[in-house]
């Protein structure tokens, strides 16, 4: 039986041959077993835990907001903010199969005291098409609860809106750059006139 702390090559134990294996023992659960020298890095062989009981460990740690490296959730492909929440929560239903919930949808459903229907959309007030603002402004006074049809249709006025303003402001800058154009125009025939008397 080899001892706690032996180095040997990978071929002597029918592994890898080009690499070197340290015998160790789990601290938790008193496994003995052969690991590359590689994973080891500067960990003292004392601390190195078998798969299991890593695991374990791991998920004893605290998680969502009380653990040590939370950031405040994370941002989706789409910019809106997602919160991790523990499946004892009474918002965990409306939670993805990740344990993540959008922060709008958490916040109308706190607002409500209820659960969210997953029919039932949350709309952020500030987004429009033409004035497209961040869509982590989760405040209740930002936000209103609705239905997939009133969204669309709250959104479709949003676009038709700014296309209209759009459409008006590139209007008046035309006829703007026309005017200059004209007094321009005028100015240089007034020139020319004056030239030939």
């Amino acid at each position: 039986m080899p001892e706690i702390g032996e180095r040997i090559r990978g071929k002597q134990i029918g592994r890898d041959p080009h690499r070197i294996y340290v015998f160790i023992q789990c601290p938790d659960c008193q496994i003995n077993r052969w690991v590359t020298a590689s994973t080891m890095h500067d960990k003292r062989l004392s601390e190195r835990r078998c798969n299991p009981c890593a695991m374990k460990k791991w998920g004893e740690q605290e998680r969502g907001e009380k653990s040590v490296l939370w950031r405040g959730g994370t941002i989706d492909e789409k910019g809106y903010k997602l919160i991790k929440i523990n499946p004892s929560d009474f918002f965990f239903p409306m939670a993805r199969s990740t344990g993540y919930v959008y922060e709008h949808r958490l916040v109308m459903a706190k607002h409500l005291g209820r659960n969210l229907q997953p029919w039932e959309l949350v709309h952020h007030k500030g987004i429009r098409f033409s004035d497209i603002r961040n869509k982590s402004d989760n405040l209740e006074d930002n936000l209103e609860l609705t239905t997939k049809g009133s969204h669309i249709i709250e959104h479709s006025k949003g676009y038709r809106d700014g296309y209209q303003k759009g459409l008006i402001d590139g209007r008046n800058k035309q006829i703007g750059e026309l005017k200059v154009e004209i007094r321009l125009l005028r100015w240089q025939l007034k020139g020319k006139d004056n030239a030939n008397l």
